[in-house]
Protein backbone atom coordinates (compact mmCIF):
# COMPACT_ATOMS: atom_id res chain seq x y z
CA UNK A 1 0.00 0.00 0.00
CA UNK A 2 1.22 3.54 -0.78
CA UNK A 3 -0.23 6.35 1.85
CA UNK A 4 -1.75 9.55 0.25
CA UNK A 5 -1.45 12.48 -0.72
CA UNK A 6 0.34 10.44 -3.33
CA UNK A 7 2.32 12.23 -6.59
CA UNK A 8 1.73 10.37 -9.87
CA UNK A 9 4.59 11.96 -12.34
CA UNK A 10 5.52 10.27 -16.14
CA UNK A 11 7.54 9.93 -19.03
CA UNK A 12 9.85 13.09 -18.45
CA UNK A 13 12.38 11.70 -20.79
CA UNK A 14 15.44 13.20 -19.41
CA UNK A 15 18.03 13.31 -21.94
CA UNK A 16 15.80 15.27 -24.46
CA UNK A 17 14.14 16.86 -22.30
CA UNK A 18 14.83 21.04 -22.03
CA UNK A 19 16.19 22.39 -19.04
CA UNK A 20 13.67 23.97 -17.58
CA UNK A 21 11.61 20.66 -17.57
CA UNK A 22 13.99 19.20 -16.04
CA UNK A 23 14.96 22.30 -13.35
CA UNK A 24 10.83 22.29 -13.07
CA UNK A 25 11.04 18.20 -11.85
CA UNK A 26 14.06 18.71 -9.36
CA UNK A 27 11.94 21.12 -7.81
CA UNK A 28 8.15 19.29 -7.67
CA UNK A 29 10.93 16.06 -6.51
CA UNK A 30 11.83 18.65 -3.66
CA UNK A 31 8.56 19.45 -2.31
CA UNK A 32 7.32 16.24 -2.37
CA UNK A 33 7.97 15.62 1.39
CA UNK A 34 6.18 19.32 1.80
CA UNK A 35 2.78 17.46 0.51
CA UNK A 36 3.08 13.71 -0.15
CA UNK A 37 3.34 10.88 1.33
CA UNK A 38 4.20 9.01 -1.67
CA UNK A 39 5.63 8.96 -5.19
CA UNK A 40 4.63 6.88 -8.42
CA UNK A 41 6.99 7.29 -11.64
CA UNK A 42 4.89 6.17 -14.36
CA UNK A 43 7.92 4.85 -16.94
CA UNK A 44 10.41 6.88 -18.94
CA UNK A 45 12.25 9.37 -16.43
CA UNK A 46 14.50 8.71 -19.09
CA UNK A 47 15.00 9.09 -22.75
CA UNK A 48 17.67 6.35 -22.38
CA UNK A 49 18.83 4.20 -19.36
CA UNK A 50 21.11 1.23 -19.17
CA UNK A 51 23.17 -0.20 -16.61
CA UNK A 52 26.41 -1.42 -17.20
CA UNK A 53 28.50 -2.59 -14.48
CA UNK A 54 31.17 -0.60 -13.76
CA UNK A 55 28.65 2.49 -15.35
CA UNK A 56 25.51 4.53 -15.52
CA UNK A 57 24.26 7.30 -17.93
CA UNK A 58 25.32 10.40 -16.19
CA UNK A 59 21.74 12.37 -17.46
CA UNK A 60 19.65 12.26 -14.83
CA UNK A 61 22.22 12.35 -11.80
CA UNK A 62 20.50 14.82 -9.77
CA UNK A 63 16.84 13.23 -10.37
CA UNK A 64 18.22 10.01 -9.17
CA UNK A 65 19.98 11.55 -6.20
CA UNK A 66 16.51 13.48 -5.50
CA UNK A 67 14.64 10.18 -5.66
CA UNK A 68 17.26 8.59 -3.07
CA UNK A 69 16.79 11.86 -0.79
CA UNK A 70 12.91 10.52 -0.73
CA UNK A 71 14.10 7.36 0.15
CA UNK A 72 16.36 8.23 2.74
CA UNK A 73 13.05 10.90 4.45
CA UNK A 74 11.07 7.52 4.23
CA UNK A 75 8.82 8.29 1.03
CA UNK A 76 8.11 5.55 -0.87
CA UNK A 77 8.95 5.55 -4.15
CA UNK A 78 7.17 3.39 -6.99
CA UNK A 79 9.05 2.95 -10.51
CA UNK A 80 6.91 1.35 -12.97
CA UNK A 81 9.57 0.72 -15.61
CA UNK A 82 8.77 2.30 -19.52
CA UNK A 83 10.07 1.50 -22.68
CA UNK A 84 13.06 3.69 -22.56
CA UNK A 85 14.09 2.87 -18.87
CA UNK A 86 13.79 -1.34 -18.51
CA UNK A 87 17.11 -2.08 -18.55
CA UNK A 88 18.89 -2.51 -15.57
CA UNK A 89 16.46 -1.58 -12.75
CA UNK A 90 17.95 -3.71 -10.22
CA UNK A 91 21.11 -0.65 -10.55
CA UNK A 92 17.76 1.36 -10.12
CA UNK A 93 16.91 -0.38 -6.88
CA UNK A 94 20.04 -0.11 -5.63
CA UNK A 95 20.87 3.73 -6.19
CA UNK A 96 17.69 4.84 -5.25
CA UNK A 97 15.69 3.05 -3.34
CA UNK A 98 13.14 3.00 -5.34
CA UNK A 99 10.13 -0.09 -5.82
CA UNK A 100 10.75 -0.82 -9.23
CA UNK A 101 9.17 -2.60 -11.73
CA UNK A 102 8.53 -3.77 -15.44
CA UNK A 103 4.93 -5.43 -14.13
CA UNK A 104 1.79 -3.96 -13.94
CA UNK A 105 1.45 -2.70 -10.35
CA UNK A 106 -1.73 -3.41 -8.65
CA UNK A 107 -2.78 -2.75 -4.73
CA UNK A 108 -3.67 0.14 -2.78
CA UNK A 109 -2.74 3.83 -2.67
CA UNK A 110 -4.79 5.15 0.37
CA UNK A 111 -8.32 3.93 -0.28
CA UNK A 112 -7.97 3.42 -4.30
CA UNK A 113 -7.27 -0.16 -5.73
CA UNK A 114 -5.35 1.05 -8.45
CA UNK A 115 -3.65 -0.37 -11.41
CA UNK A 116 -0.33 0.81 -12.55
CA UNK A 117 1.14 0.44 -16.41
CA UNK A 118 3.20 1.87 -18.52
CA UNK A 119 1.07 1.64 -21.43
CA UNK A 120 3.40 -0.01 -23.95
CA UNK A 121 2.32 -3.23 -25.90
CA UNK A 122 -1.29 -2.78 -24.14
CA UNK A 123 -3.10 -1.62 -27.47
CA UNK A 124 -3.83 -5.30 -28.34
CA UNK A 125 -3.94 -4.74 -32.34
CA UNK A 126 -1.57 -1.61 -33.01
CA UNK A 127 0.71 -2.89 -30.58
CA UNK A 128 1.84 -6.38 -31.44
CA UNK A 129 4.72 -5.64 -34.14
CA UNK A 130 5.88 -3.58 -30.97
CA UNK A 131 5.58 -6.69 -28.77
CA UNK A 132 7.32 -8.86 -30.91
CA UNK A 133 10.18 -6.51 -31.08
CA UNK A 134 10.08 -5.91 -27.08
CA UNK A 135 10.22 -10.13 -26.60
CA UNK A 136 14.19 -9.87 -28.34
CA UNK A 137 15.34 -6.24 -26.94
CA UNK A 138 14.45 -7.22 -23.03
CA UNK A 139 15.97 -10.88 -24.04
CA UNK A 140 18.94 -11.77 -22.03
CA UNK A 141 21.22 -12.48 -24.83
CA UNK A 142 20.31 -9.08 -25.69
CA UNK A 143 20.65 -7.58 -23.37
CA UNK A 144 23.98 -8.95 -22.90
CA UNK A 145 25.10 -8.14 -26.21
CA UNK A 146 24.31 -4.88 -25.83
CA UNK A 147 26.47 -4.50 -22.45
CA UNK A 148 29.24 -5.02 -24.74
CA UNK A 149 28.91 -1.60 -26.17
CA UNK A 150 31.20 1.63 -24.96
CA UNK A 151 28.76 3.46 -23.15
CA UNK A 152 29.37 6.35 -25.60
CA UNK A 153 28.70 4.31 -28.51
CA UNK A 154 25.50 2.20 -27.17
CA UNK A 155 24.03 5.94 -26.41
CA UNK A 156 24.43 7.15 -30.01
CA UNK A 157 22.41 4.27 -31.15
CA UNK A 158 19.70 4.55 -28.72
CA UNK A 159 19.08 7.91 -28.86
CA UNK A 160 19.07 7.64 -32.93
CA UNK A 161 16.47 4.38 -32.76
CA UNK A 162 13.74 5.48 -30.28
CA UNK A 163 12.72 8.81 -32.16
CA UNK A 164 8.89 7.85 -32.90
CA UNK A 165 7.85 7.29 -29.26
CA UNK A 166 9.63 10.27 -27.74
CA UNK A 167 8.30 12.79 -30.40
CA UNK A 168 5.44 13.21 -29.97
CA UNK A 169 1.46 12.58 -28.20
CA UNK A 170 0.11 9.02 -29.37
CA UNK A 171 -1.64 9.49 -32.87
CA UNK A 172 -5.09 8.34 -31.50
CA UNK A 173 -4.96 10.52 -28.71
CA UNK A 174 -4.65 8.70 -25.92
CA UNK A 175 -8.10 6.63 -26.80
CA UNK A 176 -6.39 2.89 -27.18
CA UNK A 177 -5.05 3.30 -23.54
CA UNK A 178 -8.30 4.53 -22.32
CA UNK A 179 -9.78 1.55 -23.71
CA UNK A 180 -7.38 -0.99 -22.25
CA UNK A 181 -8.26 1.30 -18.82
CA UNK A 182 -11.83 1.14 -19.45
CA UNK A 183 -12.22 -2.47 -19.80
CA UNK A 184 -10.11 -2.90 -16.52
CA UNK A 185 -12.60 -0.59 -14.84
CA UNK A 186 -15.23 -2.55 -16.15
CA UNK A 187 -14.38 -6.11 -14.66
CA UNK A 188 -16.48 -6.70 -11.85
CA UNK A 189 -12.84 -8.10 -9.81
CA UNK A 190 -11.37 -4.99 -11.62
CA UNK A 191 -9.19 -2.27 -10.03
CA UNK A 192 -11.36 1.28 -9.13
CA UNK A 193 -8.09 3.56 -10.53
CA UNK A 194 -6.29 2.67 -13.36
CA UNK A 195 -3.42 5.01 -14.80
CA UNK A 196 -1.55 4.96 -17.68
CA UNK A 197 1.92 6.92 -18.90
CA UNK A 198 3.25 6.19 -22.59
CA UNK A 199 0.74 7.73 -24.50
CA UNK A 200 2.00 11.19 -24.00
CA UNK A 201 -1.53 12.56 -23.39
CA UNK A 202 -2.86 13.98 -20.01
CA UNK A 203 -6.39 12.41 -18.93
CA UNK A 204 -8.31 12.36 -15.97
CA UNK A 205 -11.90 10.58 -16.88
CA UNK A 206 -14.49 8.79 -14.94
CA UNK A 207 -15.36 5.80 -16.84
CA UNK A 208 -16.91 2.38 -15.88
CA UNK A 209 -16.72 1.47 -12.35
CA UNK A 210 -14.04 3.83 -11.52
CA UNK A 211 -11.27 6.70 -12.94
CA UNK A 212 -8.83 6.61 -15.34
CA UNK A 213 -5.97 8.71 -15.27
CA UNK A 214 -2.67 9.59 -17.23
CA UNK A 215 0.29 12.21 -16.23
CA UNK A 216 0.88 12.90 -19.56
CA UNK A 217 4.17 13.79 -20.34
CA UNK A 218 6.44 15.90 -17.96
CA UNK A 219 9.39 17.21 -20.95
CA UNK A 220 5.93 18.82 -22.74
CA UNK A 221 3.20 19.67 -19.89
CA UNK A 222 4.55 19.58 -16.81
CA UNK A 223 1.45 18.15 -15.75
CA UNK A 224 1.07 15.49 -12.69
CA UNK A 225 -1.73 13.60 -10.82
CA UNK A 226 -2.05 14.18 -6.98
CA UNK A 227 -4.14 11.00 -5.26
CA UNK A 228 -5.50 11.72 -1.78
CA UNK A 229 -8.51 9.94 -0.13
CA UNK A 230 -11.30 12.45 -1.51
CA UNK A 231 -10.61 12.87 -5.03
CA UNK A 232 -7.69 12.79 -7.32
CA UNK A 233 -6.65 16.13 -9.75
CA UNK A 234 -4.70 16.84 -12.51
CA UNK A 235 -2.38 19.65 -11.44
CA UNK A 236 -0.34 22.14 -14.22
CA UNK A 237 3.64 22.72 -12.62
CA UNK A 238 3.80 26.49 -12.57
CA UNK A 239 7.23 27.21 -11.10
CA UNK A 240 5.47 27.93 -7.43
CA UNK A 241 3.02 26.50 -4.80
CA UNK A 242 0.27 25.43 -5.12
CA UNK A 243 -0.01 24.09 -9.13
CA UNK A 244 -2.93 24.87 -10.64
CA UNK A 245 -5.25 22.36 -10.31
CA UNK A 246 -7.20 21.38 -13.70
CA UNK A 247 -9.30 18.19 -12.90
CA UNK A 248 -10.44 16.94 -9.96
CA UNK A 249 -12.53 13.91 -9.60
CA UNK A 250 -14.51 13.32 -6.01
CA UNK A 251 -13.74 9.47 -4.52
CA UNK A 252 -17.86 9.88 -3.37
CA UNK A 253 -18.75 10.26 -7.20
CA UNK A 254 -18.30 6.81 -8.04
Amino acid sequence: MLPTPCYVVGDAHLGVASREAERGLLHLLRTVPEDARSLVIMGDLFDFWFAWRHAMPRVGFRALAALADLHDAGIPVLWIGGNHDCWGGEALRAETGAEYTLDPWRGLIGPWDTLLAHGDGLRDKEDAPYRRLRTVLRHPLSITAFSWLHPNLATWIAARSSHTSRKARARDGGAGLLAVGSAALADPDGPRLVLHGHSHVPMLRQTGRGVYGNAGAWYLDQQYLVIDDAAITRRQWNGATPATVLDRIERQAL
